[in-house]
């Protein structure tokens, strides 16, 4: 009896054994790999000295209706798939006007058949809308919606319409588009960096003469003091053929048709002598310019 019931704890024994082996060796499961049906994108774009980044997923419409169908009107919606859309702005900013400070923020919206309500959340990182509370707002804006006349199958979010100081980020699917106004101050910020170099007493090359003067052109500040720093720029026996150009533009704005005609005739001059792609080029800038002068 003895040895039997050794023997038998000896076989049994011996079967743990072998099934834990027998298990160590036997491989993991396979695992299977799939598209995601909302694929994820970054956006990331400047606009004047303000880096923007948007995180999002991109739904389809894959024949569904969506905007008052998939996405009923009046409800708050993660303006994406997957976790609510987050956009990051470096520096303050203004959204339809108002003001917005730097930071990251989620990103949803209320459709409607006409106008959206844009929301900027405080709390990013939620799956859905489904713990969205709207005392974590930052901002809330009314936008029109604009009709398409193509449909647009994937969800999309640009930035684009891009100037010095603004842009318009758009919301785009189905045949809807929702642009939304973003404003960012570059003058205020340029302008000190000018007045601290032109403040500063040192020797300034024609370079820096040359920008700030453009500069004020573009942005329709003090004429005058474009033209004086256009002046210095232009100094010397050589100026350069895009700085004379540019001085052209100045004196032509200012009203002074005889200096701008002047400053015109001196760039074609200098294009010439410089050769390559300049002089055909600033030739035809030129002559367009002194066209409006007649």
């Amino acid at each position: 009896m003895k040895t039997s019931l050794l023997s038998m704890c000896g076989r049994f024994s011996a079967a743990i054994l072998l099934a834990s082996v027998a298990t160590a060796q036997t491989p993991s499961a396979p695992r299977i790999s799939t598209p995601a049906a909302s694929p994820s994108s970054t956006l990331k774009q400047t606009v004047g000295f303000t880096d923007i980044e948007i995180a999002y997923a991109r739904p389809s419409a894959r024949g569904r209706k969506i905007f008052g169908g998939l996405l009923p009107y009046g409800e708050v919606w993660r303006t994406g798939a997957n976790s609510a859309t987050k956009v990051t702005f470096s520096t303050a900013v203004k959204i339809e006007g108002r003001d917005l400070p730097a930071g990251s923020y989620a990103l949803y919206s209320i459709p409607g058949a006409s106008e959206w309500t844009v929301i900027f959340n405080k709390v990013t990182g939620e799956w859905g809308a489904y713990s969205y509370n709207e005392a974590n707002d930052a901002l809330r804006v009314k936008v029109k919606a604009v009709a398409l006349a193509q449909p647009v199958e994937t969800f999309t979010i640009d930035v684009g319409d891009l100037r010095t100081e603004s842009a318009l980020l758009s919301l785009t699917w189905e045949k809807t588009r929702v642009p939304v106004k973003i404003e960012v101050d570059v003058i205020k910020s340029v302008v000190a960096q000018i007045d601290a170099a032109m403040a500063s007493g040192a020797k300034l090359p024609a370079a820096v003469y040359f920008q700030a003067a453009m500069f004020y052109f573009d942005h329709g500040l003090d004429l005058q003091k474009a033209k004086t720093w256009a002046e210095e720029a232009t100094k010397g026996d050589k100026p350069l053929f895009y700085m004379l150009h540019g001085k052209a533009k100045i004196l032509a704005k200012l009203g002074d048709k005889a200096g701008a005609k002047d400053a015109a005739a001196k760039s074609i001059a200098a294009a010439q002598t410089a050769g390559g792609a300049a002089v055909a080029e600033y030739k035809r800038l030129n002559e367009a310019l002194l066209a409006t002068l007649k």
